[in-house]
């Protein structure tokens, strides 16, 4: 894809004005600098930017409260007693599932341990859980927690992948080859889709049917993968998922997470496990308040409370935009804007290292930068410039081009003032 890019601002402009999907930025409000100008915003991977119909879809449920008070539960057309399962049609399209298989509820690690309750069923030899080097800490901590909870050693009983010596990301073949090698000692196996610290993108459906052959269930942690990323996580098998909606989905700060569960576990499974909640009983039972719990049908069974309607509006906000852009085009572009990013990059002449996979079938919107020796003040430069992306330790810089409200000349403009950043003579404008 490189040999299609050119150097200079004017070929940023040109991609540009070519772009379908160019007048969506207009949907979201860009944070200004402290200067007044517009910020390069390169952070969606931490929290996505508020759609402006956001406020407004917050006052409407707000002015339902207002006029009806409890009454909004059941009001005509909307009524908060389905406002979770009316959107999750859109959801649903997103991460590749069936309607029913998806649920917007909690927060992300709640909804990850509200699953290992149901998918970690460790027994007899088949006690450990595969996981990845450098997985989100709240991720590692919840799989030791459930391990330890269990009665076993983390130390002894959660298995980690890493790299090869002098690589940054994970060969897949080397995932395959441990879990058929121990795959009899794994009783499940938790990834995060896209790892948050490199952004490699694992082979989600080859990762799964290496580990069903061998009698291992497979979750996977979608936070960085949901609505960055195409998935099929009904057509790969996968058991379950779980992700936020806040970073790419811009659902807002905190907002209710997701959770997918594979219909083949809700269709007359008496056998799984869960913790149980009145909201996650069917509507048709709910109202007759015995304690008995008729579940809803698929991943709704495992609700616990009712939806945070006002946290929920934004999100659905969101998932309308996402519905009319379509994420396959996103996922088209996004892909231009991480390799043009590459691209530009690769004609900086310093010392740093690209920790991304270059494959497109390897990575999303994310482009990992590990700056040796001076990271942290080259990062500090970035923000001073009017760049908004993220550092994490022990030494990257996290940008994130989101095909929704980023251009190519953000991503120019980032490249450059990276240079700057690093105390070059610009490359950039020398090519204009």
């Amino acid at each position: 894809m490189s040999n299609e890019f050119q150097a200079g601002r004017a070929f940023a402009q040109t991609l540009d004005a070519q772009d379908p999907l160019s007048s969506y930025r207009d949907k979201f409000h860009i944070p200004l600098t402290d200067s007044g100008k517009t910020s390069i915003y390169l952070c969606g991977n931490s929290l996505g930017l508020m759609p402006k119909a956001a406020r407004q879809a917050v006052e409407a449920e707000m002015n339902a409260w207002a006029d009806l008070g409890v009454c909004g539960y059941f009001k005509d057309g909307d009524p908060w007693v389905r406002f979770n399962e009316n959107i999750r049609e859109e959801m649903a399209a997103i991460v590749g599932a069936r309607t029913t298989e998806v649920v917007l509820m909690n927060t992300l690690t709640v909804n990850l341990h509200l699953m290992m309750v149901s998918f970690y069923r460790p027994e007899g030899t088949r006690t450990k859980i595969l996981v990845e080097e450098n997985a989100f800490p709240s991720d590692r901590q919840a799989v030791n927690s459930q391990v330890a909870f269990h009665g076993y050693d983390p130390s002894d009983h959660v298995i980690e992948m890493q790299p090869r010596t002098d690589e940054h990301t994970i060969r897949t073949e080397d995932i395959l080859r441990t879990i058929e090698e121990r795959g009899e000692e794994i009783a499940l196996v938790m990834i995060g889709a896209v790892n948050y610290y490199s952004g490699q993108f694992f082979d989600l459906a080859a990762i799964t049917k290496a580990a069903h052959e061998k009698g291992c269930l497979v979750g996977f942690d979608l936070a960085h993968a949901a609505g960055n990323i195409p998935m099929s996580l009904h057509d790969d098998d996968i058991d379950f998922a779980v992700w936020c909606n806040y970073k790419y989905l811009n659902g807002g700060p905190a907002c209710p997470g997701g959770a997918f569960v594979h219909e083949k576990h809700t269709s007359g499974n008496a056998t799984l496990k869960r913790f149980c909640g009145w909201w996650g009983e069917d509507l048709e039972e709910r109202f007759k308040m015995t304690p008995d719990f008729v579940p809803s049908a698929g991943a709704a069974a495992w609700q616990l409370s009712n939806a945070a309607v006002f946290s929920l509006a934004p999100v659905r906000t969101s998932l309308k935009i996402f519905a009319e852009a379509g994420i396959e085009h996103l996922r088209d572009k996004s892909l231009r804007l991480s390799a043009y990013c590459m691209y530009l990059l690769d004609q900086v002449d310093a010392e740093f290292e690209i920790l991304t996979p270059r494959d497109d079938a390897q990575r999303g919107a994310q482009v990992s930068i590990l700056v040796h020796g001076k990271g942290r003040e080259v990062f500090e430069a970035l923000e001073a410039g009017g760049v908004i992306c993220d550092w994490r330790e022990p030494g990257v810089i996290r940008i994130a081009p989101v095909p929704l409200y980023n251009s190519y000349e953000d991503v120019y403009e980032f490249v450059e003032i990276f240079e700057q950043a690093l105390g070059l003579s610009t490359v950039m404008k020398a090519a204009e």
